[in-house]
C-alpha cells in the first residue's frame, strides 16, 4: 500500500502522523511511504531521518494526496484539504466529527474512507487511540490553566499551590475520565486542593482510592456545579461523549456566578465543549474572556508540545496503521472489532451513530 503523511496545515499544529520508527517498519512490510517535506520538522524528526528509514520525500501536499492510498495524519483534514481528499482513499486521523458539520459533508462528498482515531474502541470501552492525547491534554489543562490565572493573563492572580500562610488555589474537574484524571494528578501534585465531579461512581470511588486527601469527589449534577464554581479558581472540562458532542454542563448564565478571574479550561473543545461559552482558540491566540471569566479552549492543546505527543500518539497508532496496511481497510476492520468501530463516513455514507445524532 502507498501511504502518505502530510504536513498538518491546522494553526500551530507541529505533531505529525508518523515517527522515522513507524515508516521503517511499514517499509519493512513492503509498503511505501511519502512523506511531505517539513512535515516532521516541528516535532523534532527531519526529512533525512525519514529517507534513512525508508521512506521518500515529496515537496507538496497535494503530491502526498495525489499518490497514496492510505493518508495518516494527526488532525481533521482542514477547508483546504477537503479537495484533496479522493474517493475510496483511507484517511486515519483524529476527526471529531459531531463537532463540525462542514468537515462532516466535506467528508461524505469526497467518498473516501474515514477512519477516526477517538472512536477506536477496544471491548472494555477505552479509546485506545484518544487516551494519550488525552493524557498529555489532561496534564497540560493544569499547566496552562496555572498560567492564566496570574494577573497578567487576566486571571484572579492565585498561586495553585499556595504557600505558607495562604491557602492554595481550587481546581474543580468535569468529567473523572483520563483527562480528569491526569488534571487531578497534576493539580494535586502542584498543592492545590481538587473537586471531581462524574455522574460514574465506579470513577469516583476508583479517584478516591488512588489521589490524595485533598483530591475529593462529588457526584456531578446541575446543583454541585452550580455551588463549586462560586469558589473554585480554575475549571477543567473533561467530559466526554464517545464520536458525540460534549453536553453543556455550564451555561451562559452561570458564568455571572463565578468570581471575576476564574479561568475556564475547556478540554472538551475537540466535541464542542461542555461550556456553552465555549469556541475553538488557537495557541497563537489562546484564551477570551466573558463576563471576566477567562477562557481557554485550545482545539489542539497537545500540539504545544510536539515531540511528547507525536511520540504518544504514534506509539499506539502504528499497530492500526500497518493492520490496514496490510490487509486493507474492509478486512482489517472485519477482523478487528476495536478498529471497527474506528469507521465514521464510508465512500459517502455516515456509519457512526454519534455523528448521525449530531446532525
Amino acid at each position: 500500500m502507498t501511504i502518505g503523511i502530510p504536513k498538518e496545515v491546522k494553526n500551530n499544529e507541529n505533531r505529525v502522523g508518523m515517527t522515522p520508527a513507524g515508516v521503517f517498519e511499514l517499509t519493512k512490510n513492503n509498503h511505501i511511504v511519502y512523506v511531505q517535506s517539513g512535515a516532521g520538522d516541528g516535532s523534532g524528526f527531519f526529512d533525512n531521518d525519514y529517507k534513512k528509514a525508508g521512506a521518500l520525500i515529496l515537496d507538496t501536499i497535494g503530491q502526498v494526496y495525489g499518490i497514496s492510498e492510505m493518508i495518516v495524519k494527526v488532525k481533521e483534514p482542514m477547508a483546504e484539504e477537503y479537495d484533496l481528499v479522493q474517493p475510496d482513499q483511507i484517511i486515519f486521523t483524529y476527526f471529531h466529527f459531531a463537532s463540525s458539520e462542514p468537515l462532516t459533508k466535506a467528508m461524505i462528498e469526497s467518498k473516501s474512507i474515514c477512519i477516526a482515531y477517538e472512536t477506536v474502541e477496544d471491548e472494555d470501552g477505552t479509546l485506545p487511540l484518544l487516551t494519550p492525547m488525552s493524557e498529555v491534554a489532561g496534564r497540560m489543562a493544569i499547566q496552562q490553566g496555572a498560567k492564566y490565572l496570574e494577573k497578567p493573563a487576566k486571571g484572579r492572580g492565585v498561586l495553585l499551590g499556595g504557600v505558607p500562610g495562604v491557602a492554595p488555589g481550587k481546581v474543580l474537574i468535569l468529567g473523572a475520565g483520563v483527562v480528569g484524571v491526569q488534571a487531578a494528578k497534576m493539580a494535586a501534585g502542584l498543592g492545590a486542593q481538587v473537586t471531581v465531579l462524574d455522574i460514574n461512581m465506579k470513577r469516583l470511588r476508583y479517584i478516591n482510592d488512588v489521589m490524595p486527601p485533598h483530591v475529593i469527589t462529588e457526584f456531578s449534577n446541575e446543583f454541585n456545579i452550580r455551588k463549586y464554581i462560586k469558589t473554585h479558581d480554575l475549571i477543567i472540562g473533561g467530559v466526554l461523549l464517545k464520536g458525540a458532542k460534549a453536553p453543556n454542563l455550564i451555561t451562559r448564565d452561570m458564568l455571572k456566578e463565578m468570581r471575576p478571574g476564574t479561568v475556564i479550561v475547556d478540554v472538551a473543545v475537540d466535541q464542542g465543549g461542555c461550556v456553552e461559552t465555549t469556541r475553538p482558540t488557537t495557541h497563537e491566540d489562546p484564551i477570551y474572556i466573558i463576563d471576566d471569566v477567562v477562557h481557554y479552549s485550545v482545539a489542539n492543546m497537545p500540539g504545544a508540545v510536539p515531540y511528547t505527543s507525536t511520540v504518544a500518539l504514534t506509539n499506539v497508532t502504528l499497530p492500526y496503521v500497518l493492520k490496514l496496511a496490510n490487509l486493507g481497510w474492509a478486512t482489517a476492520t472485519d477482523k478487528d472489532p476495536a478498529l471497527k468501530k474506528g469507521l465514521n463516513i464510508i465512500n459517502g455514507e455516515v456509519v457512526y451513530d454519534g455523528i448521525m445524532e449530531a446532525f
